[in-house]
């Protein structure tokens, strides 16, 4: 089973300066209209092609999307190849942090 944070966690995380290696899984258009500065964007739909890239960023790996279902299927797909990986659950919809708009 994947860990969960949520995005109280995530923001305190961030916050302190902690290396997070925070991929946002909703597709291109959720995406742009906003998401955390820091994440990087591998939609689900393009996944499988991209996970090669996962790893790429140091730091511990986090997953976001929109409400936590999808990037909690990420989670539970990549655990299952034991790498260790969290979801944050409530997505983008509990986010209170800051957002950057576009690409």
């Amino acid at each position: 089973m994947y860990r969960e944070m949520t995005t109280d966690e995530l923001q305190e995380q961030l916050n302190q300066g902690v290396t997070l290696n925070l991929i946002d899984v909703r597709e291109p258009d959720e995406w742009e209209e906003g998401h955390i500065s820091s994440a990087r964007s591998i939609p689900l739909s393009q996944f499988q092609a991209r996970a090669h890239e996962v790893h790429d960023v140091e730091g511990e790996v986090v997953f976001i999307c929109r409400s936590g279902g999808r990037s909690g299927r990420v989670c539970e797909f990549l655990t299952l190849q034991g790498f260790d990986v969290v979801n944050v659950a409530g997505g983008m919809l509990a986010w209170q942090g800051e957002i950057v708009e576009g690409k």
